[in-house]
């Protein structure tokens, strides 16, 4: 079971990722957003922030719906993320090696390729700034 305490140590293990000031999580690279918290809209109510769903940019809507079809358990949509590559996860729904595997996709997605060309592989960095809990599969 992940939490946001685990998006934010998978994403900060990736290489140019920062996170933005916010009320939840929000990581981004090169200005890009790859993974934040879910800010909850409920018509006549404010904004809630959820630390326990994460949007996660997921490229096309192809990914998207193979991903709301083929796990519905994990991932989910509302009508505000409508044809938006995005997709909500339901953070306790993953362990941490699933989580990492899929904060790291959308990180790639998102990184320039001059970025990514760069220095270390990505998988290297989180693998180590995760040590011993990305096996444990929490």
């Amino acid at each position: 079971m992940a939490d946001a305490d685990d998006v934010r140590r998978v994403a900060l293990a990736l290489p140019h990722a920062v996170e933005i000031a916010s009320d939840g999580f929000d990581f981004r690279v090169a200005d890009k957003g790859f993974v934040w918290s879910y800010p909850e809209r409920t018509p006549g109510k404010p904004r809630v922030i959820r630390l326990d769903v994460a949007v996660l940019f997921v490229g096309d809507e192809a990914e998207k719906q193979a991903l709301l079809l083929g796990e519905p358990e994990i991932f989910f949509t509302t009508p505000g993320y409508q044809g938006l590559p995005l997709v909500l996860l339901r953070l306790a729904a993953v362990d941490l090696d699933r989580l990492t595997e899929l904060v790291t996709d959308a990180w790639r997605m998102r990184v320039p390729h001059a970025l990514l060309n760069e220095g270390e592989p990505p998988g290297d960095r989180a693998g180590e700034a995760l040590g011993d809990r990305a096996g444990a599969g929490k």
